[in-house]
């Protein structure tokens, strides 16, 4: 007898689970996004810190903070993964709910706190096709699902970035370009880079797509916080970057 209660209080714990995940999975939110971040070997390391210290900081900037609950949700769901050659991609922080500046504040400790996991080529399109099954995963539904690349540099590494693109654009899914110009860059990096017509354009034909999708320039990795809280302002509040700046002044 003593089983069969101990069976039936772990039928009614599984079944209480199963429960508070399926509403989970239909708790909506105003935005999924997907930060990806570049840490291929043309990033070094004190880029590769300013990055992570820009992206924790732009999260719980009181700009950004405001954008998320400013929507009818008050709250949207982000998953910051870091991306380099073919293969080499992984979820740093999955799914997070961030409605209030603790929650931010908390996405952006456990980024802080996470290991560097790669420094290889480029791929861009590894990072687009790792990134559109995440919204499959998130235990959150929003109508907006945005792709937030940044890089340094073209794709050397992979398959075709259009087509990655491409397919990705028509699931529904928006993606972003953040552009980190590099100064000076040294002479087996310069063309990967700076690419003929320069980075931003090559990320604005080859890499951003969907509904409203927008490329932002960092002049340099020392730009990339105020660039990246210009940028999440704009995404979250379905802003152009023309309307960003008009808001800025």
């Amino acid at each position: 007898m003593a089983r069969a209660f101990r069976c039936a209080l772990a039928l009614l714990a599984f079944s209480i689970a199963v429960q508070l995940t399926l509403a989970r999975a239909s708790e909506p939110v105003d935005l999924l996004l997907v930060l990806a971040a570049d840490v291929s070997r043309s990033v070094d390391q004190p880029k590769f810190q300013l990055q992570r210290e820009g992206y924790a900081a732009a999260i719980a900037h009181p700009r950004v903070v405001s954008a998320i609950t400013s929507g009818p949700n008050k709250r949207i769901a982000v998953c910051f993964v870091e991306w380099s050659g073919v293969g080499a991609q992984k979820v740093i922080v999955d799914w997070t709910l961030i409605g209030d500046p603790a929650a931010a504040r908390r996405f952006g400790d456990q980024l802080l706190e996470a290991s560097r996991p790669f420094a290889d080529r480029t791929s861009i399109s590894g990072a687009i096709d790792f990134a559109v099954p995440l919204f499959d995963q998130a235990p959150y539904e929003a109508a907006r699902r945005i792709i937030d690349v940044s890089g340094d540099g073209d794709n050397n590494a992979g398959r075709d970035v259009t087509a990655a693109r491409d397919e990705a654009v028509a699931k529904g899914i928006t993606i972003n370009g953040l552009v980190i110009l590099t100064e000076n860059p040294p002479p087996w990096s310069s063309g990967h880079t700076n690419p003929p017509g320069g980075l931003e354009t090559y990320y604005r034909n080859n890499v951003i797509g969907g509904q409203g999708a927008f490329v932002i320039t960092a002049e340099n990795f020392e730009a990339f916080g105020r660039a990246i809280i210009a940028k999440m302002v704009a995404e979250i509040a379905a802003l152009s970057p023309r309307q960003q700046v008009s808001m800025d002044r």
